[in-house]
């Protein structure tokens, strides 16, 4: 069998386990969410780190009444496995990354903007270092003068995977806080000031490791 055939079975399997195993472990877990007073109705950017995507998705449905999402996720085979499981929870993707197919990914988030989509970016993936920004996030948010919501999370529980993100599974029955920050604006600061923002907004109510 040929790594392409390996490839496209496992895509074909693994996303909807994994898609039921992160539903377990929501339903287990007790749930504390921390939400911004108001969103946009208009388009916002969603950040979150790359090690904290696990339960991503069910903070963003607690903000929205209606999922209308691009994520943008690599070109890499591991992106594709994200990609399909992102599916499950009715989110679009936008395939590619700041390294790879950068012009894509922004033509690609522009036309989702400009049909109302909401954009969501893991800014340090999909290889870090670990909580580092690459400069996509700016680029859109400023060009197209969005508001940015960060997303983190903590678990009283969990396990660490050995990974370059330090990719967090909440232990089911552990007590997870999930928080959302107000719409925050990056207009007019230059790239490292607006890099500095976002990081500090992503890690404002989650210790830094």
């Amino acid at each position: 069998m040929t790594r392409e055939n390996k490839r496209k079975i496992l895509s074909f399997i693994i996303p909807p386990i994994l898609y039921v195993l992160i539903r377990i472990i929501q339903l287990t877990v007790r749930k504390r969410f921390h939400l911004p007073s108001s969103i946009p109705n208009e388009p916002v950017m969603v950040a979150f780190w790359h090690g904290k995507l696990l339960l991503a998705p069910f903070i963003y449905q607690k903000l929205r009444k209606y999922v209308k999402i691009g994520v943008i996720i690599s070109d890499h085979f591991d992106g594709e496995l994200i990609a399909k499981t992102m599916g499950f929870f009715g989110f679009e993707t936008i395939r590619g990354s700041s390294s790879v197919g950068g012009i894509k990914v922004l033509k690609e988030s522009f036309r989702k903007i400009g049909e109302g989509y909401d954009i969501a970016i893991t800014p340090d993936g999909p290889r870090g270092p670990y909580q580092s920004l690459a400069d996509g996030i700016v680029s859109i948010s400023q060009k197209k003068k969005l508001m940015i919501v960060a997303f983190n999370y903590k678990a009283s529980s969990f396990w660490e995977l050995k990974s370059w993100d330090k990719f967090m599974i909440p232990k089911p029955f552990s007590t997870v806080d999930f928080y959302a920050s107000e719409p925050f604006d990056i207009a007019g600061l230059e790239k490292e000031e607006a890099k500095r923002v976002i990081k500090g907004k992503l890690n404002e109510n989650v210790k830094e490791t």
